[in-house]
């Protein structure tokens, strides 16, 4: 016998009153505000008695692995923010949170490399892997990690916490030429780069006519730190950067950038921009009182010149020559300009002919050491976890002398052989791509790769965020300039 159903008005099907209904749907909202109101007292508690990285830690958890995806499965939104974090790093780091953030920046640089395989599978590109630069890297990063059997190391905790800065962030110089495939996205990197360096240059200007925020100036009464900033009564500046020599490379870097590109810019508010960009780069390097950076701009210039010789070349590097010329010799008791001076007078610097005896004293361990005393055996590293050791204690003041020091005259050829190949890459893809755009942007990254070269004899120009990661960016679009201009010339001759 067949069930009878009776439905009464106003009941639904299941049974259940509108009012009953309202009253399940209001009991449902109202748990889930109290749910959402206990979060929130409790993470506010957790903020005012854990402070600001009690609030790091809870916005890690919320947009963490959303970031952690779109990095790995967006190369272009992980580069990025890489490129900014490189910028950031110390900024943030100044701003009270105790966080291991060069450990943040090492898991963004792994998550990329891994995106890098796993878009291979996809979209499969070795040629990245092609070429004397590729080749070269591959054979630096091969010599870096077997420094670990170095009989004559020390410590092989320094090794461990040095290869760190060496083997991961030269891969990304392939992360860079795989996953930049546009022109739209190399425009949009530069435009980042130069809009970070103005922030920085404006930073600067803060510290050196406002003052220096609560968390700068602690950290310049700790010990040790005065010896090394304040000069003749006047704070050496290093803005948003860890020190004064990381701060002008990236302003000089940045202003050589400005120089390229105001070659090719045709409007008139785009020259102003760049000029004004320009003036605001330069004189902020001024502040931080690096001499080794005074030299870098003519340098880069005379190689400008040679390669972009023309009329319009030769007035203008004329003009910043009498510039130059005038800021050397003019009298003047500004201490910026005055250590300027001294800069182009290095017979008369102190400190430039104490590091002179120190590399003459040091002669002798590098040539009895063909591959060195170990990875990170001087510097911080070698006086942490080897402080009795000869090496710890001598302070390498280059580039290429802690790389003669530590990798030995081995390390060195290898070294000098990677950076030739990217200036040889640089100079031959700059007369080889037709689009003027595409060979603006290989001849600034060129002279950007060799202002850091010559700024790497007078100190450590490429050990230090964000020089290290922009670097290989520089030498990676090098050679992008060159695949797109390619790719461009084919698509012309295939119509």
């Amino acid at each position: 016998m067949e069930d009878i159903q009776i439905h009464i008005p106003g009941k639904s099907s299941e049974g259940l009153s509108r009012v009953e209904k309202l009253r399940t749907l209001f009991d449902r909202k109202l748990t889930g505000l109290v749910i959402l109101l206990l979060i929130s007292i409790a993470l506010g508690a957790l903020i005012a008695y854990q402070g600001i990285l009690a609030g790091a830690g809870i916005l890690g958890l919320m947009f963490g692995p959303p970031v952690v995806y779109c990095i790995v499965a967006f190369p272009e939104f992980g580069i990025t923010v890489l490129l900014m974090l490189a910028y950031l790093l110390f900024f943030v780091g100044r701003l009270g949170i105790n966080f291991p953030l060069g450990t943040v920046m090492d898991g963004i640089q792994g998550l990329l490399i891994l995106g890098f395989f796993i878009h291979q599978k996809r979209r499969p590109n070795w040629k990245v892997f092609k070429g004397p630069i590729s080749v070269m890297i591959l054979i630096w990063i091969v010599y870096n990690i077997i420094q670990v059997a170095n009989p004559s190391a020390e410590s092989r905790l320094a090794w461990v916490y040095t290869i760190r800065a060496v083997a991961i962030v030269m891969l990304t110089y392939f992360v860079f030429m795989y996953q930049i495939r546009t022109i739209q996205y190399l425009r949009f990197l530069l435009k980042l780069w130069l809009g970070l360096a103005l922030f920085a240059a404006l930073y600067a200007y803060k510290q050196e006519y406002i003052g220096f925020s609560g968390a700068e100036q602690a950290w310049l009464d700790s010990e040790g730190v005065a010896d090394l900033l304040f000069i003749a009564g006047h704070w050496r500046k290093f803005s948003i950067f860890s020190d004064p020599v990381a701060f002008s490379y990236n302003m000089v870097v940045s202003s050589i950038i400005c120089i390229a590109l105001l070659t090719f810019v045709k409007k008139n508010w785009q020259k102003v921009v760049l000029a004004v960009m320009l003036a605001l780069f330069f004189s902020s390097m001024l502040f931080s009182g690096t001499r080794g950076a005074y030299v870098l701009i003519p340098a880069a210039m005379v190689l400008f010149v040679i390669l972009r010789i023309n009329r319009q070349v030769l007035i203008f590097s004329g003009i910043a020559a009498l510039f130059f010329v005038f800021l050397i010799f003019v009298p003047t008791t500004n201490s910026n300009i005055v250590r300027f001076q001294t800069a182009f007078k290095p017979n008369d610097d102190i400190s430039f002919q104490a590091r002179k005896n120190n590399q003459k004293r040091i002669q002798p361990y590098i040539l009895t050491h063909p591959i060195g005393g170990g990875l990170g055996a001087t510097g911080a590293w070698g006086q942490r976890f080897a402080p009795q050791s000869y090496l710890a204690n001598f302070p390498p003041d280059s580039g290429y002398v802690r790389i003669a020091v530590e990798l030995g005259w081995v390390g060195l050829f290898l070294f000098c052989l990677l950076m030739f190949f990217i200036l040889r890459e640089g100079i031959n893809n700059y007369f080889l791509i037709k689009n003027p755009e595409l060979k603006t942007y290989c001849l600034a990254m060129l002279l950007v790769v060799f202002a850091y070269n010559v700024g790497n004899y007078p100190q450590e120009a490429l050990v230090q965020f964000p020089s290290n990661i922009y670097f290989f960016l520089a030498a990676a679009i090098i050679n992008i300039t060159r695949i797109l201009d390619e790719r461009e010339q084919k698509a012309k001759h295939s119509l």
